[in-house]
């Protein structure tokens, strides 16, 4: 029977802390080790404060439940998590009370935001899947007058015999090869992922190593990796490109100077578009920069926007399809002093459909 209540606890989505009448943590399961981001070795003994801070759910509000035995629920409580983390979750605090032992706190918590963001995604994913079809039909409409343009410049380079008339021609021929690397950029890569059993730290040094050698010392990216996560199976050059992509985006938005993150985390029956996977490669992107505008936020994965006056707006969205490309997902968080990018990649196939929680 207390394996059966085991495998109960660890399977249900809803986050369940066990604490004692010193407000420590005796247990967590699973998924409130994935609420928190922390792990249950790391948090055993530590006091409540250090798990979640709220200006409602305080440690005297708890101890008034401990001395009341009575439960109460908040069904909308906006917590603060270690790291500036804010999540909004239904709770519930149940006093158990057992005769001839100490009273201890039965906490549950479920994110009254999960379906939101799942809706969110499919969204997202819809609307990326429109945008790029637009633009890859566009592109294809311009390229054959592209072509075109290129050629009849060409025929008629060769029948000019003044050089400075053959500068202009020089000039057309350039500027239609530059718009032919464009139109290529816009229709992304031509091939599908060719997949192979990889270990996802191994892609990220390759792009931390690159980044380095372009960037200047005043810039660090700090490693906070899970080295438990299993090899994953997918196209290392596509990875590469897509992380490029965003940390690169990162560097831009910090001028060379700051902190970037690279943070890689297992999560448990996680929801992208109708798939409900029990397993997902979660990357984190983090860095320390002035944040993205907010008229920015909700539309930076689409092509051509960009908040710099040099940029083409390209990277994020061909970032989002080479990870939509692997059944992945890229998601975007950001506030003055911290914008994360979130990259999550399954690591099985999906099993239930959305409905089945996350």
């Amino acid at each position: 029977m207390a394996r059966l209540h085991q495998h109960i606890l660890d399977n249900l989505t809803t986050a369940v802390v066990l604490l004692g009448e010193d407000l420590r943590l005796r247990y967590m399961n699973p998924a409130a080790e994935e609420l928190f981001d922390v792990s249950v070795g790391r948090m055993l003994g530590r006091p409540v404060e250090d798990l979640f801070w709220n200006a409602e759910l305080t440690p005297e509000t708890l101890r008034q439940a401990l001395r009341s035995g009575h439960p109460f629920t908040d069904r909308e409580l906006a917590l603060e998590l270690p790291g500036r983390r804010q999540v909004t979750v239904g709770c519930t605090v149940t006093p158990l009370l057992t005769p001839g032992a100490p009273v201890e706190l039965l906490v549950e918590m479920e994110r009254v935001d999960r379906h939101l963001r799942i809706a969110r995604e499919e969204t997202l994913i819809a609307q990326q899947q429109a945008a790029r079809l637009l633009v890859r039909g566009l592109a294809h409409e311009v390229k054959n007058p592209l072509g075109g343009l290129r050629g009849a410049a060409q025929l008629l380079e060769r029948e000019l015999h003044d050089p400075a008339l053959k500068e202009y021609t020089g000039i057309i021929i350039g500027e239609a090869d530059r718009l032919q690397e464009l139109v290529d950029r816009l229709l992304g890569p031509h091939s599908l992922p060719r997949k192979r059993s990889i270990n996802i730290h191994e892609v990220l040094e390759r792009v931390r190593t690159l980044v380095l050698a372009e960037s200047p010392e005043s810039l660090s990216v700090v490693r906070d990796y899970d080295p438990s996560i299993p090899e994953l199976n997918a196209d290392p050059d596509q990875l590469i490109q897509a992380l490029l992509n965003i940390v690169r985006n990162a560097v831009q938005a910090l001028e060379g100077r700051g902190r970037i993150t690279l943070r890689t985390r297992t999560v448990r029956r996680f929801t992208i578009g109708h798939k409900c996977y029990r397993v997902v490669l979660r990357v984190d992107i983090i860095d320390n920069g002035p944040g993205i505008p907010k008229e920015l936020l909700e539309n930076i994965f689409y092509p051509m926007v960009t908040g710099r006056p040099d940029g083409t707006g390209l990277g994020l969205s061909i970032a989002q399809f080479l990870i939509s490309q692997h059944a992945g997902l890229v998601e975007c968080d950001s506030r003055p002093g911290r914008t994360v990018f979130r990259l999550h990649l399954p690591l099985e196939n999906g099993g239930a459909g959305a409905d089945a929680g996350e």
